[in-house]
């Protein structure tokens, strides 16, 4: 059996680059002749890379990166008839897929060691259709203002700040956040009102939260559907709250949350909204996303993927309540009319504007 492994060797501040030989050694004990490919800065290196090993007849396709990385090689595999299995290897500054599928994200030896368990599953991923292009995604699809905080914040700022980079720029965005009119249509409905953003999830870990959707499955051929119906910041702060508060977020009168393996999206009035699919840019609406029910065989350590929604956490109330009081020290007492919600917009670009 051959793998091969697909590596940004700028990922991890170059970790994946000094420990290349270690990963070699690992694949190849577990029976892989195994070879290694550095992208590079052109377009799609890993995308057409992946592509290029698959029709060539490798059994393992290994992405060793961000979750950019992965995205690349999924897409260079995913069109394909015949598709080797992948496994994953995170370098990256969130690694969102990685803690879906349970794989050590701060330890790369232990993440190509998870093969030694021989545990596969048979991935969901979501395939998105706009006017002028087809792509993959494998986490997450999404469009709103707020939604496009990944792909502002400059690879380098992401790798230097991790989360701070997302703040920063967050306190620059929160006064672009508006509601538009939208219509999208899911299996069972059809959804035509105004709202801020939503997401089309496929796993339950995105930006670093792992109770976004929190009873996203991984292969069961459904997207899990989230459309903010708000644009006011004291209810999206809220709203935050109370996901972090054991994911009581998804029965909020803001929220819609449901279960669906079509979605088609777009505004009204035919304003273009920029598709976020896995934090870059993925044309814009509308769009069409389709989910392809176990499409990617990937290993995993699935012992220790649940199946069940997780039970709250027993401090998850403080968490809530700690959010809270840290929003009202930032903003002074939190508004209760749009006057005082337009104040706190005014004061949040006054703040981006001193960072």
């Amino acid at each position: 059996m051959r793998a091969r492994i697909i590596y940004n060797p700028t990922s991890g501040r170059e970790l994946l680059k000094k420990n290349l030989v270690d990963i070699l050694s690992v694949y190849e004990s577990a029976g892989y002749e195994t070879s290694a490919f550095a992208t590079t800065p052109e377009p799609f290196s890993a995308r057409n890379e992946a592509e290029r090993a698959a029709r060539a007849g490798f059994d393992l396709i290994v992405a060793a990166g961000g979750d950019g990385t992965i995205n690349e090689v999924v897409n260079g595999l995913a069109g394909l008839e015949k598709r080797p299995k992948m496994a994953i290897i995170p370098a990256g500054t969130t690694n969102d897929y990685a803690r879906a599928l349970h794989i050590p994200r701060n330890d790369l030896i232990a993440a190509a060691k998870i093969i030694e368990k021989n545990q596969t599953i048979h991935m969901d991923i979501g395939q998105s259709i706009t006017q002028k292009q087809m792509s993959y995604f494998i986490n997450i699809g999404a469009a709103g203002y707020l939604t496009e905080l990944t792909y502002e914040v400059p690879s380098q700022l992401k790798s230097v700040f991790g989360y701070l980079a997302y703040f920063v720029k967050g306190a620059e965005m929160l006064p672009r956040v508006k509601a538009v009119p939208m219509r999208i249509e899911y299996d069972d409905g059809v959804f035509e009102e105004s709202a801020s953003m939503f997401f089309v999830a496929l796993t339950n870990s995105v930006g670093g939260f792992e109770q976004l959707a929190p009873d996203a499955r991984l292969d069961d051929g459904k997207f899990t559907l989230i459309i903010v119906k708000t644009a006011n910041l004291l209810e999206i702060f809220r709203l935050i709250a109370k996901l972090l508060n054991g994911a009581k977020h998804i029965s909020s009168p803001n929220v819609v949350y449901v279960k669906t393996n079509k979605i088609k999206a777009q505004t009204t009035d035919l304003t273009p909204l920029m598709i976020n699919l896995d934090g870059e840019y993925g044309g814009d609406s509308p769009v069409e996303f389709i989910n392809l029910k176990q499409h990617i065989e990937m290993y995993a350590d699935v012992d220790l993927i649940p199946y069940d929604v997780e039970e709250k956490d027993e401090f998850a109330d403080d968490v809530e309540e700690a959010f809270l009081r840290q929003v009202e020290e930032l903003t002074g007492e939190l508004p209760e009319n749009e006057q005082e919600n337009n104040e706190l917009k005014n004061s949040y670009t006054n703040d981006s504007n001193e960072l």
